[in-house]
C-alpha cells in the first residue's frame, strides 16, 4: 500500500505529466527537491525538454525565495520570536552569524542548507541585506540548484530506465517514486552529515 507521501508523489508526477511546466513552477515554490528530481526523471522520459525543466524549477524557487525574503524583511524578527522557533535559537544565531561573515554564499547556499529551506530567505530578510544584493544572488542559486537536482533526475533516469522496460505502467510510476524519495533522503543525508562534520 502507497504511504501519504507516496500517494502526493505519484499525484505531483501526474501533475507534471499534465500541466508540465505551469506544474513545475508551482511545485517548486513549496515542495523542493522532489518537484525537481521529477522534473528531471520527466525530461529524461521525453516528456518535456531538460533547459525548460531547469528554467521552470529555477523560476519557481526563486519566487518563492523571494516572497521569503521579503516576508522576512517586513515582519522577519516577529516570526523568528515565534514560540515554535525557540528550540531552534542557536541554529538561527549561527545562521545571522554566516549571514553577517559571507551574505553573499549564505544566499546561494541556504537551498543546500539541511532545515533552511524555508527559514534561510527569512533571516537573509530580517538582517536586511538590501534587495539589490539579494535578487541577482537568489536568481544564481536557484539557477545551480535547479541544474544539479534536475540532472540528479534526469540521470536517476537513465540508470533505472533499462529496468522499467517490461514493467507495467503502473508499476513504473511507482519505482520512479521510491527512487526519486530515495534520492532526496540520499542528499539530505549526505548534507547532514557533511554540516555536522564542519562543526567545532
Amino acid at each position: 500500500m502507497l504511504t501519504g507521501r507516496e500517494i502526493s508523489l505519484v499525484d505531483i508526477n501526474q501533475l507534471i505529466s499534465q500541466y508540465g511546466y505551469a506544474a513545475l513552477v508551482i511545485g517548486s515554490l513549496a515542495e523542493g527537491e522532489t518537484i525537481t528530481l521529477l522534473g528531471g526523471v520527466a525530461a529524461h522520459q521525453g516528456l518535456l525538454r531538460f533547459p525548460l525543466v531547469v528554467a521552470a524549477v529555477a523560476l519557481g524557487g526563486m519566487i518563492g525565495d523571494q516572497l521569503l525574503y521579503l516576508l522576512g524583511r517586513r515582519y522577519g524578527e516577529r516570526i523568528l520570536q515565534h514560540k515554535r522557533l525557540r528550540r531552534y535559537q542557536d541554529k538561527i544565531e549561527h545562521a545571522r552569524t554566516m549571514i553577517t561573515r559571507h551574505p553573499r554564499l549564505f544566499v546561494i547556499g541556504t537551498r543546500f542548507m539541511y532545515g533552511f529551506r524555508v527559514i534561510g530567505p527569512l533571516l537573509i530578510g530580517a538582517s536586511r541585506l538590501p534587495p539589490h544584493v539579494f535578487l541577482p544572488l537568489n536568481i544564481v542559486g536557484a539557477l545551480i540548484w535547479a541544474t544539479i537536482f534536475t540532472t540528479l533526475g534526469y540521470v536517476g533516469g537513465e540508470v533505472i530506465a533499462p529496468w522499467l522496460h517490461a514493467l507495467d505502467q503502473h508499476l513504473k510510476h511507482l519505482v520512479w517514486v521510491v527512487g526519486a524519495v530515495a534520492l532526496v533522503w540520499l542528499v539530505r543525508f549526505g548534507i547532514r552529515r557533511w554540516r555536522a562534520s564542519r562543526r567545532p
